[in-house]
């Protein structure tokens, strides 16, 4: 090759170390494939140590009447009917194995008196089902995928930033990547290519996301020919830190809720059983009359309105709040202090009671805590085939995890973001082991290709002048929030969207001074890239979509418009001008019997499974 860049062979590359690059890697080493894992940062400080309150799977162990059906019942009413249902139905019924196998690898899960793996409440979930340990499930995760996958015999290259996929033909052949600490750069060539990279909560500045979650690999994905997939739908999960202001939006785990922790207004009132909705509550109590306890404001109900799916949450945390009810710092009271005993609290959520010490300086074994909606989890993502991970349109590319789109259609419930990292994951390992080998011999690569993408990379160290980068960030997060939040409109959308068309104007003269060396400048001018092409995304799917469904909510179309987008995703794709083209894709009729079991009252889905039609 005419250019000096060090290039190195691999059969795979899976770009991200969280819980599914990690769980596909593990898998692609187990097919005897040569296997390196990217990541941008330090392995360990994956985002998935964010997600405390469990990993969903049907175990059966705190509710003998859970199974795989009602789980993806759950998933799929939770995803407001526009999760993928072969999606839905592989992570529910594989998704109890993949836990267990968590346990052989040596995860030390929280237990029941009978020494079962335990299982707590969370929103949506009509069971409890969140294998968990504490509130720190994502760091044992993440601990047990590492300790177990060391002995894979992967290569890990990190602080390490994937930049740019490259490509022979329709199909990619490797990837550019730069080294942080000396500002070099590193070809790494493969048969396939694995997206774990989550996802893009960076662009707003309410946020429990951390540095590295700028949207890189749907960005690659869709620089490389992809689809992206219900990228309008966001997450702003209900519960963030509000005060002290150096950690707003510092995440406050569900599990304080599925612990019996209570939501309150500034009155003091359980303001959650004003905002039940009376079909959600008839589709997802147990049985009748635990819907009409929610409804006539039952405190005694067995399981309390605050488990209600998180988009119904944050949005009445957010209306109390405007209604003049707030907290004193603007948000809610969540005090699980007058429903448990300190030392329950310390046992079950040691990482909250450390957290709020610490941060805040409040005991929540005494005094209530303040919080309110934070930017948390992208739905959508990168289109890909439910059963391999393959993205639809890019040979030899494959993505798991947040970055790709499917499971949890227009709202994800929580818990299911770590049982997707393993079941995807691994599927991802599977799909890409078998395309690399049926592929033969390795695509080649193109001089031209990685010299253009150096010299596109390098340009904000050879400008004379130029935006701060940092300040551009700064201004993004300012169109994001007001335009672009939990509440959107026609108007706001579009002036968001005018917005940002000034904006890329400045990225594409972002300045990083000084050295190529741990130049923070320089590595946050070329996340911005990653980030122009999410945020249009977001905002030209959301500004199409007009109704409220799941995440994405709409000021001026209230309702969820069945008839019209029912069935209906909103895919993105580069046009030949390099234009941002959008397009629907109307959904084909899903399989019957699990449309049957999506549409099944609970009695109905009782009667199904007691009769043997569903087997468990």
């Amino acid at each position: 090759m005419s250019h000096d860049i060090k290039t190195i062979e691999h059969d795979v590359i899976v770009i991200g170390a969280g819980g599914a690059g990690l769980r596909a890697a593990i898998e692609c080493s187990a097919h005897g494939l040569d296997t390196a894992v990217v990541c941008k940062s330090l392995l360990g400080k994956a985002h998935t140590v964010m997600a405390e309150g469990g990993m969903a799977a049907a175990l059966r162990n705190a509710d003998n009447r859970d199974n795989w059906a009602v789980h993806f019942r759950d998933t799929m009413r939770g995803s407001k009917f526009l999760g993928v249902y072969r999606m839905a139905e592989l992570h529910a019924k594989q998704a109890p194995e993949r836990v267990k196998e968590l346990e052989d690898w040596g995860a030390v899960f929280d237990r029941t008196k009978d020494g079962l793996i335990n299982q707590r409440n969370f929103g949506g979930h009509r069971f409890p089902r969140l294998a968990h340990v504490g509130d720190r499930t994502g760091l044992e995760l993440i601990r047990t995928l590492q300790d177990h996958g060391i002995h894979q015999g992967f290569e890990v290259y990190m602080e390490c930033k994937a930049v740019k996929l490259i490509k022979d033909g329709d199909a990619v052949a490797g990837v550019l990547c730069l080294w942080k600490d000396s500002g070099r750069f590193m070809l790494l060539k493969a048969k396939a290519i694995i997206l774990a990279t989550g996802g893009a909560g960076k662009m707003w500045r309410v946020t429990s996301n951390s540095w590295e979650y700028t949207g890189d690999g749907a960005a690659m994905a869709y620089d490389a020919g992809a689809e992206l997939m219900d990228i309008e739908f966001v997450q702003f999960h209900p519960t963030g830190m509000v005060w002290p202001p150096s950690v707003r939006g510092t995440l406050v785990t569900e599990g304080v809720r599925g612990e019996g922790g209570h939501l309150r207004n500034s009155e003091g009132k359980r303001f959650m059983f004003n905002y039940v909705p009376e079909r959600f509550a008839s589709e997802t109590a147990d049985t009748e009359e635990e819907a009409a306890k929610w409804l006539a404001g039952d405190k005694e109900a067995r399981r309390p309105p605050e488990l209600l799916t998180r988009d119904v949450v944050a949005r009445a945390i957010y209306n109390e709040v405007k209604a003049g009810r707030g907290s004193p710092h603007g948000g809610a009271f969540l005090d699980i202090a007058s429903n448990r005993p300190a030392e329950y609290i310390k046992k079950k959520l040691p990482s909250m009671y450390h957290q709020f010490k610490e941060l805040a300086e409040l005991d929540i074994t005494t005094t209530p805590m303040e919080v309110g909606p934070t930017t948390h989890y992208f739905m959508g993502g990168i289109r890909v085939d439910p059963d391999s991970q393959q993205a639809t349109t890019v040979k030899g590319l494959f993505a798991c995890g947040e970055c790709a789109a499917g499971l949890h259609g227009a709202n994800r419930l929580g818990g299911n973001s770590l049982s997707d990292l393993i079941v995807f994951g691994k599927l991802a390992g599977d799909g890409a082991a078998a395309y690399a080998k049926g592929l033969g011999t390795a695509p080649s690569i193109s001089d031209d290709q990685v010299t253009d993408a150096v010299r596109h990379v390098t340009a904000p160290l050879n400008r004379e002048t130029g935006e701060n980068p940092f300040q551009l960030h700064d201004e993004l997060c300012e169109i994001m929030g007001e335009h672009v939040g939990i509440y959107r409109t026609e108007d706001g959308l579009g002036a968001g969207l005018e917005k940002l068309v000034g904006w890329r104007e400045k990225i594409k003269n972002a300045k990083a001074h000084a050295s190529s060396q741990y130049n923070a400048g320089w590595h946050e001018a070329l996340d911005l890239e990653s980030m122009a092409v999410v945020s249009q995304a977001v905002a030209m799917a959301a500004k199409e979509r007009k109704e409220s469904r799941g995440g994405h909510s709409r000021a001026d179309h209230e309702v969820e418009d069945y008839d019209h987008w029912g069935n209906i995703n909103i895919i993105l794709k580069k046009g030949d001008d390099d234009e941002m083209v959008l397009s629907h894709y109307q959904r084909e009729a899903p399989d019957p019997f699990l449309e049957k079991i999506a549409k099944a009252t609970v009695e109905e889905l009782d009667a199904m499974t007691a009769s043997g039609e569903v087997e468990i």
